[in-house]
């Protein structure tokens, strides 16, 4: 096992664990689809800190997506990896999440204003391109929830935060679910180009699954007696998307390094979306976490 691949996996582990206990309190003091709303920053600080790690441990690997005109590459690489693990931290142990939260929120829309956008007039016809872009823009909306959730109350600010977020997470679900029923062959959750494995059985019908869910889930997102079951509802099943379909597929291509870290950004990719989602229904139809 490499170090790339032990410490991705040993970082996701080790904030799964931390998360899930830390978060007992939380998690009893809720009830009903809030508790699993209330699951939401764990899973999303566990695949922060997968992402953390592959940034320390393979910085020179992702150097070159660092745009040209940053100068020192490199300490932008580990600089971003620092900041990932900084916001996992921060949601495991509950300590400052509001500004944490908003300045992972920052990050990703850095990382799509200046890595995605600039591309566009080149991609424009791409499905990946827009696949990529929305899941950015998904990832910092869901930090939007998260900071809007923990927003002193009656400050204008965090109902804004939280509108927008919530918007902006069940627009990209309802994408993702048109993509699921478009290209069917492709792997599910994030529906990216990688296809799904030959050995999985009724690829098509779980892609269909998977899209009437994220469908139904973005739609619920916007009708706001329903924003915490529809959160609870599609987050849940993406989680077991990840543990019962990219958990397998990893076990299955971890004789190769390459596809193992690949695996594992594939599994990490998901369970941020499904945190994400997790998310959104934070704020809504109830108290806090």
């Amino acid at each position: 096992m490499t170090a790339e691949v032990g410490g991705m996996m040993g970082a996701g582990v080790a904030a799964l664990v931390a998360g899930l206990v830390l978060v007992r309190a939380r998690f009893r003091a809720a009830s009903g689809a809030g508790r699993a709303v209330a699951l939401g920053p764990v899973f999303e600080a566990t695949a922060l800190a997968v992402f953390a790690a592959e940034h320390f441990t393979a910085a020179r690997d992702l150097m070159p997506i660092v745009p040209r005109w940053l100068p020192e590459p490199l300490f932008w690489t580990y600089f971003v990896g620092a900041a990932l693990l900084a916001s996992a931290i921060s949601f495991i142990a509950w300590r400052h999440v509001r500004w944490s939260a908003v300045l992972l929120a920052l990050l990703f829309l850095i990382i799509v204003a200046t890595i995605d956008l600039p591309t566009l007039p080149r991609h424009l016809h791409e499905r990946l391109f827009w696949t990529l872009t929305v899941r950015e823009l998904a990832f910092a909306s869901g930090a939007m929830v998260l900071a809007g959730s923990v927003w002193p109350r009656g400050s204008l600010a965090g109902p804004v935060l939280e509108r927008i977020g919530r918007g902006i997470v069940a627009t990209t679900m309802i994408f993702y679910a048109i993509q699921h029923f478009l290209f069917p062959r492709h792997v599910p959750g994030v529906p990216l180009e990688k296809l799904t494995p030959a050995w999985v059985p009724a690829p098509t019908l779980l892609a269909y699954l998977i899209g009437t869910t994220l469908l139904l889930g973005g739609i619920g997102l916007f009708i706001r007696p329903a924003i915490r079951i529809a959160a609870a509802s599609a987050g849940i099943i993406l989680l077991l998307l990840t543990v019962f379909f990219y958990v397998p597929v990893l076990a299955m291509e971890f004789h190769s390094t390459a596809l193992a870290v690949d695996g594992i950004n594939y599994a990490a990719d998901t369970l941020l979306f499904a945190g994400t989602v997790l998310l959104a229904g934070l704020g809504a139809n109830g108290p806090t976490v």
